[in-house]
């Protein structure tokens, strides 16, 4: 079964310039997860899947915790989840910065990853 959630839309203090985590910016994240939840189909009980609910928790929670690197709130955002919700086999998340500080214009700068179990 995959669960996604997609493009939560969070204000946040991310970046390598002290601006940046000071000022913040607004990301998206998006999470995209593989889970055992045979049960949940027949069953129609939230304990028997991945409450989404949580996982958004959890992603608002890191995403509080400034960093330089989207590489690690996406990491620290994946670890998490993978430690807290055992049914998850395999989590995919993409951190989005909209409009970031470049010499150019940017709608968004992105990382992605994937971790499995």
């Amino acid at each position: 079964m995959e669960i996604s959630l997609n493009e939560i839309r969070i204000f946040a203090r991310h970046g390598v310039l002290p601006d940046e985590r000071t000022i913040g910016a607004w990301f998206r994240v998006s999470v995209n997860i593989e889970a055992e939840c045979p049960k949940a189909i027949e069953s129609d009980d939230l304990e028997d899947t991945v409450n989404y609910a949580e996982v958004a928790q959890v992603v608002k929670q890191e995403m509080n915790i400034p960093s330089k690197l989207l590489e690690h709130v996406a990491g620290r955002i994946a670890k998490r989840l993978m430690k807290e919700m055992p049914r998850i086999k395999a989590v995919g998340i993409k951190v989005s910065k909209e409009n970031p500080p470049i010499c150019t214009e940017c709608q968004s700068a992105s990382v992605s990853l994937c971790l499995k179990r």
